[in-house]
Order: structure tokens, then sequence, then C-alpha cells
């Protein structure tokens, strides 16, 4: 049966990632947060995970040398930039606006239906090394 390596590595690497999110998070909360099994942010990166599987797994099939791959390396870099630099500020300005809107909240008002905006977003470049780590590995594991 034919299938697409690279896009199994990537689906792995982005399945494991988020398992491993999800139990990391349990054991530092003691806590089980199902957010944490298909959300962004966290410990690894699963966005790095997945696109370092796929790039692995891809410069296994064509080699290193071929125009795929080198598209794949910077379609990695750019996901991987983004999700340290672009995601986790935007990350910090949820968790701003979240503290300013609990602070200038109206006391009086009984019905708080603004919902928070998410704060999860983006990774520190230890989550996203992590990541890439994991997906690199994985991206050796999956057989092409």
């Amino acid at each position: 049966m034919k299938y697409n390596a690279g896009l199994l590595a990537g689906i792995v690497g982005w399945g494991v990632a988020q398992i491993l999110k999800f139990l990391l998070y349990m054991l530092a909360n003691h806590t089980a947060r199902l957010e944490r099994l298909v959300g962004s942010g966290g410990m690894p990166s699963s966005h790095s995970a997945m696109v370092c599987a796929a790039l692995v797994a891809t410069g296994r099939i064509c080699g290193v040398d071929a125009p795929l791959f080198g598209v794949m390396f910077i379609f990695a870099a750019i996901v991987m930039y983004d999700a340290m630099n672009v995601r986790q500020a935007a990350g910090l300005h949820a968790k701003i606006l979240n503290d300013l809107k609990r602070r200038f909240a109206d006391p009086k008002k009984a019905d708080c239906s603004e919902k928070e905006l998410k704060e999860f977003l983006g990774h520190t470049p230890l989550e996203v090394f992590c990541g890439a780590l994991l997906g690199i590995a994985l991206g050796f594991v999956v057989p092409v």
C-alpha cells in the first residue's frame, strides 16, 4: 500500500507532541486539561515537531539536494519563527488585555459574557527547540 511518508511523519510528529504536551501539563499542574490535546502553545511545540518530522521524511525520500527539501526547510523555518515570535507576542498581548479587562470590570455587572482572549498561542525558544528535536527523531522513525 502506498502512502505519503512526509504527510504521515508530520501527523505523527503533531500527535506525539500533543500527547506529550497534555501529559507534561497534567504533571506540572496536577489536573487534566483536554484542551492541551489539541491546543497551541506549551511544551513541546507541536508545530515544530510536525514540520521537522515532515522535513526529515522529505529529505530521506527525495534527498537533501532536492528542491522540495529546500522548500520544506524554508517552510519549517517560517513556522518555527512564527511560533516563537509572532504567536508568542500575541499570547502575551492577550494575557495583558485579559488582566486589564479583569481590573476594569464593572463589579455591578453580574453577567460577564465577554470571553477571555486565548493566552496559550506561541512558544518559548526552548519549547520550539524541543518540538524540533522530537520531530527530527520521529522523521527518522517513520518508514519511507
